[in-house]
């Protein structure tokens, strides 16, 4: 089991940034590909960014392409996103999603039926 928990959202202006947290527990942080996802009132799901498991790698949405950062610290359990000029589209709930075993550290899913475990997510909200 994971347990995930995210911190950091908030209410920002418009071009403004915000780093969100996702603390996870467990013993088997590095072998988690590790993802962010956001949902807006009324929209399904999005896929946001993802890293693999050593850090080497990450992918992340056309959205948010030169504006957010993903990126882990797995001395300290921890995934982060660093998001910069922000717009109001970017409103949303912000989760982060852990991989389970079997799919491999050097995995960078995009859809949440690949990811195993969510927190509870964090609301992020820009105003114009």
């Amino acid at each position: 089991q994971v347990q995930l928990v995210e911190s950091g959202g908030g209410l920002v202006q418009a071009g403004g940034s915000l780093r969100l947290s996702c603390a996870a527990a467990g013993r088997t942080f590095s072998a988690r590909a590790m993802g962010w996802f956001r949902q807006a009132p009324g929209k399904e799901r999005e896929f946001v960014a993802a890293i693999t498991g050593s850090g080497g790698r990450t992918d992340d949405a056309d959205s948010v392409k030169g504006r957010f950062t993903i990126s882990r610290d797995n001395a300290k359990n921890t995934v982060y996103l660093q998001m910069n000029s922000l717009k109001p589209e970017d409103t949303a709930v912000y989760h982060c999603a852990a991989t389970g075993l079997l799919l491999g550290a050097s995995s960078l899913p995009r859809h949440p039926y690949e990811y195993s475990y969510w927190g509870q997510g964090t609301q992020v909200t820009v105003s114009s």
